[in-house]
Protein backbone atom coordinates (compact mmCIF):
# COMPACT_ATOMS: atom_id res chain seq x y z
CA UNK A 1 0.00 0.00 0.00
CA UNK A 2 1.41 3.44 -0.91
CA UNK A 3 1.82 6.42 1.43
CA UNK A 4 -1.15 8.07 -0.22
CA UNK A 5 -3.34 4.99 0.35
CA UNK A 6 -2.29 4.77 3.98
CA UNK A 7 -3.07 8.40 4.76
CA UNK A 8 -6.26 8.89 2.70
CA UNK A 9 -7.70 5.42 2.17
CA UNK A 10 -7.82 6.11 -1.57
CA UNK A 11 -5.87 4.39 -4.30
CA UNK A 12 -2.84 6.24 -5.55
CA UNK A 13 -3.13 7.63 -9.07
CA UNK A 14 -1.54 5.47 -11.74
CA UNK A 15 1.69 6.63 -13.38
CA UNK A 16 1.20 8.27 -16.77
CA UNK A 17 2.88 6.59 -19.72
CA UNK A 18 6.53 7.55 -19.91
CA UNK A 19 6.37 9.91 -16.93
CA UNK A 20 9.20 9.52 -14.45
CA UNK A 21 8.20 8.53 -10.92
CA UNK A 22 7.96 11.46 -8.57
CA UNK A 23 10.34 11.62 -5.65
CA UNK A 24 8.76 10.81 -2.31
CA UNK A 25 8.59 13.62 0.20
CA UNK A 26 11.00 13.39 3.13
CA UNK A 27 9.63 11.53 6.12
CA UNK A 28 8.72 13.29 9.34
CA UNK A 29 11.80 11.76 10.99
CA UNK A 30 14.05 13.13 8.22
CA UNK A 31 12.48 16.57 8.52
CA UNK A 32 12.85 16.51 12.32
CA UNK A 33 16.57 15.68 12.28
CA UNK A 34 17.52 17.98 9.40
CA UNK A 35 18.58 20.83 11.75
CA UNK A 36 20.74 18.41 13.77
CA UNK A 37 22.39 17.04 10.63
CA UNK A 38 23.08 20.58 9.45
CA UNK A 39 24.65 21.63 12.75
CA UNK A 40 26.74 18.44 12.92
CA UNK A 41 28.07 19.14 9.42
CA UNK A 42 28.80 22.75 10.38
CA UNK A 43 30.68 21.64 13.49
CA UNK A 44 32.74 19.08 11.58
CA UNK A 45 33.59 21.60 8.86
CA UNK A 46 34.74 24.05 11.53
CA UNK A 47 36.95 21.44 13.17
CA UNK A 48 38.57 20.55 9.84
CA UNK A 49 39.13 24.25 9.13
CA UNK A 50 40.81 24.62 12.53
CA UNK A 51 43.03 21.62 11.82
CA UNK A 52 44.10 23.01 8.46
CA UNK A 53 44.95 26.34 10.09
CA UNK A 54 47.05 24.59 12.74
CA UNK A 55 49.02 22.68 10.11
CA UNK A 56 49.70 25.90 8.21
CA UNK A 57 50.79 27.64 11.42
CA UNK A 58 53.32 24.91 12.17
CA UNK A 59 54.79 25.04 8.68
CA UNK A 60 54.87 28.85 8.70
CA UNK A 61 56.65 28.89 12.06
CA UNK A 62 59.24 26.51 10.61
CA UNK A 63 59.68 28.67 7.50
CA UNK A 64 60.13 31.75 9.67
CA UNK A 65 62.78 29.95 11.72
CA UNK A 66 64.80 28.78 8.73
CA UNK A 67 64.52 32.14 6.94
CA UNK A 68 65.39 34.22 10.05
CA UNK A 69 62.19 36.15 9.29
CA UNK A 70 60.96 38.05 12.35
CA UNK A 71 57.95 39.46 10.49
CA UNK A 72 56.83 36.00 9.37
CA UNK A 73 57.20 34.70 12.92
CA UNK A 74 55.12 37.59 14.22
CA UNK A 75 52.42 36.81 11.64
CA UNK A 76 52.18 33.27 13.02
CA UNK A 77 51.81 34.63 16.55
CA UNK A 78 49.07 37.03 15.50
CA UNK A 79 47.37 34.35 13.40
CA UNK A 80 46.76 32.22 16.47
CA UNK A 81 43.87 34.52 17.35
CA UNK A 82 41.87 33.27 14.39
CA UNK A 83 42.23 29.67 15.54
CA UNK A 84 40.86 30.71 18.93
CA UNK A 85 37.94 32.46 17.26
CA UNK A 86 37.06 29.40 15.18
CA UNK A 87 37.12 27.25 18.29
CA UNK A 88 34.59 29.55 19.94
CA UNK A 89 32.40 29.45 16.84
CA UNK A 90 32.45 25.66 16.65
CA UNK A 91 31.80 25.26 20.39
CA UNK A 92 28.79 27.54 20.08
CA UNK A 93 27.40 25.40 17.25
CA UNK A 94 27.92 22.23 19.31
CA UNK A 95 26.37 23.73 22.44
CA UNK A 96 23.35 24.95 20.48
CA UNK A 97 22.88 21.56 18.81
CA UNK A 98 22.96 19.73 22.13
CA UNK A 99 20.65 22.24 23.84
CA UNK A 100 18.05 22.51 21.09
CA UNK A 101 18.15 19.18 19.24
CA UNK A 102 18.59 16.76 22.12
CA UNK A 103 20.98 14.37 20.34
CA UNK A 104 21.45 10.92 21.84
CA UNK A 105 23.70 7.89 21.39
CA UNK A 106 26.10 8.21 18.44
CA UNK A 107 25.02 11.76 17.53
CA UNK A 108 25.77 13.00 21.04
CA UNK A 109 29.08 11.13 21.06
CA UNK A 110 29.97 12.74 17.73
CA UNK A 111 29.33 16.27 19.01
CA UNK A 112 31.12 15.75 22.32
CA UNK A 113 34.11 14.26 20.49
CA UNK A 114 34.30 17.23 18.11
CA UNK A 115 34.17 19.61 21.06
CA UNK A 116 37.17 17.87 22.62
CA UNK A 117 39.01 17.90 19.29
CA UNK A 118 38.57 21.69 19.09
CA UNK A 119 40.26 21.97 22.49
CA UNK A 120 43.22 19.87 21.33
CA UNK A 121 43.55 21.88 18.11
CA UNK A 122 43.40 25.18 19.99
CA UNK A 123 46.24 24.04 22.22
CA UNK A 124 48.24 22.94 19.15
CA UNK A 125 47.76 26.42 17.77
CA UNK A 126 49.15 27.84 21.00
CA UNK A 127 52.19 25.57 20.72
CA UNK A 128 52.77 26.61 17.10
CA UNK A 129 52.63 30.24 18.22
CA UNK A 130 55.18 29.45 20.94
CA UNK A 131 57.51 27.93 18.32
CA UNK A 132 57.15 31.14 16.31
CA UNK A 133 58.10 33.18 19.38
CA UNK A 134 61.33 31.21 19.66
CA UNK A 135 61.91 31.64 15.91
CA UNK A 136 61.53 35.39 16.29
CA UNK A 137 64.10 35.49 19.09
CA UNK A 138 66.52 33.29 17.11
CA UNK A 139 66.15 35.30 13.90
CA UNK A 140 68.99 37.80 14.51
CA UNK A 141 71.56 35.06 15.17
CA UNK A 142 73.29 32.45 13.00
CA UNK A 143 71.72 28.98 13.25
CA UNK A 144 73.16 26.60 15.79
CA UNK A 145 74.19 23.49 13.81
CA UNK A 146 71.29 23.89 11.36
CA UNK A 147 68.89 24.10 14.31
CA UNK A 148 69.76 20.51 15.20
CA UNK A 149 67.00 18.69 13.29
CA UNK A 150 64.32 21.07 14.56
CA UNK A 151 63.07 21.71 10.98
CA UNK A 152 62.65 17.97 10.42
CA UNK A 153 60.75 17.62 13.70
CA UNK A 154 58.38 20.43 12.70
CA UNK A 155 57.76 18.83 9.31
CA UNK A 156 56.96 15.47 10.91
CA UNK A 157 54.55 17.09 13.35
CA UNK A 158 52.75 19.02 10.59
CA UNK A 159 52.39 15.78 8.63
CA UNK A 160 50.89 14.16 11.75
CA UNK A 161 48.29 16.91 11.99
CA UNK A 162 47.34 16.42 8.35
CA UNK A 163 47.14 12.66 8.80
CA UNK A 164 44.86 12.80 11.81
CA UNK A 165 42.52 15.21 10.00
CA UNK A 166 42.18 12.70 7.16
CA UNK A 167 41.40 10.00 9.72
CA UNK A 168 38.78 12.24 11.30
CA UNK A 169 37.05 12.96 8.00
CA UNK A 170 36.39 9.25 7.41
CA UNK A 171 36.28 8.17 11.07
CA UNK A 172 39.09 5.84 10.02
CA UNK A 173 40.21 3.94 13.12
CA UNK A 174 43.05 2.11 11.38
CA UNK A 175 44.53 5.34 10.09
CA UNK A 176 44.09 7.00 13.50
CA UNK A 177 46.02 4.15 15.13
CA UNK A 178 48.78 4.42 12.51
CA UNK A 179 49.12 8.17 13.08
CA UNK A 180 49.31 7.64 16.84
CA UNK A 181 51.95 4.93 16.43
CA UNK A 182 54.11 7.31 14.38
CA UNK A 183 54.39 9.55 17.45
CA UNK A 184 57.24 7.28 18.57
CA UNK A 185 59.37 8.70 15.76
CA UNK A 186 58.62 12.23 16.94
CA UNK A 187 59.56 11.32 20.52
CA UNK A 188 62.81 9.70 19.39
CA UNK A 189 63.78 12.73 17.32
CA UNK A 190 62.91 15.09 20.17
CA UNK A 191 65.18 13.19 22.57
CA UNK A 192 67.96 13.18 19.99
CA UNK A 193 67.64 16.94 19.55
CA UNK A 194 67.70 17.38 23.32
CA UNK A 195 70.90 15.34 23.71
CA UNK A 196 72.62 17.09 20.79
CA UNK A 197 71.76 20.58 22.04
CA UNK A 198 72.88 19.83 25.59
CA UNK A 199 76.20 18.60 24.23
CA UNK A 200 76.62 21.75 22.13
CA UNK A 201 75.97 23.90 25.21
CA UNK A 202 78.53 21.92 27.20
CA UNK A 203 81.12 22.47 24.48
CA UNK A 204 80.60 26.23 24.28
CA UNK A 205 78.75 28.42 26.80
CA UNK A 206 78.09 30.81 23.92
CA UNK A 207 75.61 28.27 22.58
CA UNK A 208 73.45 28.33 25.69
CA UNK A 209 70.99 31.05 24.65
CA UNK A 210 70.33 29.65 21.16
CA UNK A 211 70.37 26.09 22.45
CA UNK A 212 67.78 26.87 25.11
CA UNK A 213 65.43 28.39 22.55
CA UNK A 214 65.82 25.37 20.29
CA UNK A 215 64.96 23.11 23.23
CA UNK A 216 61.85 25.16 23.99
CA UNK A 217 60.73 24.99 20.36
CA UNK A 218 61.37 21.23 20.21
CA UNK A 219 59.33 20.75 23.38
CA UNK A 220 56.35 22.62 21.93
CA UNK A 221 56.48 20.53 18.76
CA UNK A 222 56.67 17.31 20.77
CA UNK A 223 53.57 18.40 22.69
CA UNK A 224 51.71 18.90 19.43
CA UNK A 225 52.52 15.28 18.58
CA UNK A 226 51.04 14.17 21.90
CA UNK A 227 47.84 16.09 21.20
CA UNK A 228 47.58 14.44 17.79
CA UNK A 229 47.57 11.12 19.64
CA UNK A 230 44.76 12.43 21.86
CA UNK A 231 42.69 13.12 18.74
CA UNK A 232 43.46 9.61 17.47
CA UNK A 233 42.01 8.29 20.74
CA UNK A 234 38.96 10.50 20.19
CA UNK A 235 38.44 8.91 16.78
CA UNK A 236 38.60 5.41 18.29
CA UNK A 237 36.07 6.49 20.90
CA UNK A 238 33.81 8.00 18.27
CA UNK A 239 33.82 4.83 16.20
CA UNK A 240 33.54 2.28 18.99
CA UNK A 241 32.51 4.00 22.20
CA UNK A 242 35.64 2.59 23.84
CA UNK A 243 38.34 4.65 25.55
CA UNK A 244 41.83 3.44 24.62
CA UNK A 245 45.30 4.69 25.45
CA UNK A 246 47.16 4.72 22.14
CA UNK A 247 50.42 5.95 23.63
CA UNK A 248 50.95 3.97 26.86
Amino acid sequence: MSDIERTTGEAAPAQTNGAPPTESAPSLAEVARAPLDREMREAKDGVLRMGSMVEIQIRNALDALVAHDEAAATAVIVGDRRINEVQVEVSEVITTAIATQGPVARDLRFLLTLDHVTYELERMGDHASSVAKQARKLAPFPPLKGYVDLPRLASLVADQVRGILHALVDIDVDRARAVAAADDEIDDLYHRIFDDVVELMRQDPGNVDRGTRILFAAHYLERIGDRVTNIAEDIVFLASGRIEDLNP
